[in-house]
């Protein structure tokens, strides 16, 4: 698995790369804030909901959770390669380093 950071993050954002940004968080804590532009799939859910949400299997895809001790984003991450995804990142610094850098969340 591919991991990134917040630089390569924002860079890839400043430049308009296509890519699909997912935060894999329960439903709860995503209302409550998440990074622009992610769509909510939880960890838990995503051999379920990425054929629906991520129709695109060569599609750039990033996942995040809440920190670098989060688990979920890796598993998920892991769970979207098993089903044939080729291009996965993880944001191993989640909201914690996002916000730790200054940078806004979405309500």
């Amino acid at each position: 698995m591919t991991t990134i950071d917040t630089h390569t993050l924002r860079d890839w954002q400043s430049r308009g790369r296509d890519f699909i940004l997912v935060d894999t968080l329960p439903a709860d804590s995503f209302a409550k804030g998440h990074l622009p532009g992610a769509i909510n799939i939880v960890s838990d859910d995503i051999l379920n909901e990425a054929p629906r949400w991520l129709p695109d299997k060569q599609a750039t895809i990033v996942v995040y959770c809440a920190s670098e001790d989060c688990k979920r984003a890796g598993r998920a991450a892991e769970r979207l390669a098993r089903l044939g995804y080729t291009e996965v990142y993880h944001y191993r610094g989640g909201k914690r380093a996002w916000l730790a850098d200054g940078l806004p969340l979405q309500d």
